[in-house]
């Protein structure tokens, strides 16, 4: 395997003040897949996979390391697969959503719950990780207002309008064009989020469809995980004509660590893994015990390009340059990707991103928005626009049927 990119010299000098900064400004992460990875590895049987102990030989995550890492926040991703569809998919959300709280009823010493940004300050003061969610796809509302509504009163702060294919109201960054960016529904789905407080992730999404959300929404959105499109030209990356966007926006885009998602040679490197594994009959996103084996033979015979945390600060200073420091952040997409960069490996990670960040000059003040301050602003954001707007309007009974004209 070789390192591709520059790690600055003597970033390790700054390891030590890199953790002392995250003991008070420890990271809000956008995007973690452990339930996803519960779901496929033990089908939910948290005594098989007790995150309390090391399970470093089967995820990315468990409560050490986030210890280890400073993580004081995370939204966890309670998504499914986009090729779930209906129903299906509502019920497969719910069960991600359960097992969240299965979670947090396990860990209380650990996890606290938070549906507020006052919730994560109350987490932050007592020393716990504030734990939200998020939903990664508009399939999981199965064209519903209502379901998006219960979602919501379930806990989820945020929902990504779409996975890696379109769904009828709003097009992928990672499909053919379909209905053009967000539809009549779509934008009624938007509205319906700044209604209730639930923020707009537009990781995933097309450009048209970043355009048109960003138009029509009445409050700030958020990238989960997604980085900079300028550093590496990938479809699932943020163009800088949005990025600029988002700073008048008020919102937060939060740097990915996929390695095919910033590392430019990664990017053949994994399209050749995928087929892969699509030959071998599993899904490019499996990362079961079995699919691991197949990605790790591939990989012994086809040295994989090796992304750094040094990559990662690359996207990250190009974000900050264009958007602003206030409007950046992290969701580094933990158990769901197959692969990491070199130093960020799994969650325990974090203190050397912001050591190489410390060793480029980034100041304090800038890091502790990366990290908390940033997060937790967009979140409060979103609660004060969503109080503003039950009090113009309520609940939107629209269906998909009346505004889009196709049958729900």
């Amino acid at each position: 395997m070789t390192a591709v990119g520059s790690t600055a010299a003597g970033a390790t000098d700054f390891l030590d003040e890199a953790r002392e900064l995250l003991a008070t400004f420890p990271v809000v992460d956008g995007h973690n897949d452990l339930p996803w990875a519960l779901r496929e590895q033990v089908r939910y049987d948290l005594d098989r996979l007790d995150i309390a102990d090391d399970q470093s030989a089967h995820l990315h995550t468990d409560l050490p390391r986030l210890r280890r890492g400073g993580v004081g926040g995370q939204f966890w991703s309670v998504f499914v697969r986009s090729d779930m569809a209906g129903d299906d998919a509502v019920s497969a959300t719910l069960e991600q959503i359960d097992v969240v709280g299965r979670l947090l009823a396990r860990y209380p010493q650990d996890l606290a719950r938070a549906s507020t940004a006052d919730d994560m300050e109350t987490a932050r003061r007592q020393g716990r990780i504030a734990s939200l969610m998020g939903a990664e796809g508009g399939h999981s509302i199965n064209n519903s207002l209502a379901t998006l509504r219960a979602l919501h009163t379930l806990g989820v702060r945020y929902m990504t309008l779409t996975h890696n294919d379109n769904i009828a109201w709003a097009d992928s960054a990672t499909d053919a064009p379909g209905v053009g960016g967000l539809s009549a529904f779509g934008h009624e789905v938007v509205r319906e989020m700044n209604r209730t407080g639930m923020l707009v992730d537009l990781s995933h999404v097309a450009v048209t469809t970043m355009h048109d959300a960003l138009a029509v929404t009445e409050a700030p959105v958020i990238f989960s995980h997604s980085s900079a499109r300028a550093i590496c030209d990938h479809p699932r990356n943020i163009p800088d004509d949005v990025l600029a966007l988002l700073r008048d926006n008020g919102g937060v885009a939060m740097a990915t660590f996929v390695p095919k998602f910033i590392l430019p040679a990664a990017v053949a490197w994994t399209a050749r893994a995928d087929e892969n594994m699509r030959a071998h009959g599993l899904h490019a996103l499996d990362t079961t015990p079995e699919a691991m084996k197949i990605h790790q033979a591939f990989e012994a015979s086809n040295p994989r390009p090796m992304a750094t945390a040094a990559t990662v600060a690359d996207h990250l200073d190009h974000m900050r340059e264009i958007a602003g420091v206030d409007h950046i952040g992290i969701g580094g997409d933990f158990d769901g990707t197959a692969f990491t960069p070199t130093g960020l490996e799994d969650v325990a990670g974090y203190p050397n991103l912001i050591a190489e960040l410390l060793s480029r000059k980034w100041s304090t003040s800038d890091l502790a928005k990366l990290t908390w301050q940033n997060a937790v602003r967009v979140l409060r954001a979103a609660e004060e626009v969503a109080r503003g707007l039950r009090d113009e309007r309520g609940p939107s009974q629209a269906r998909i049927t009346d505004l889009d004209g196709v049958r729900a």
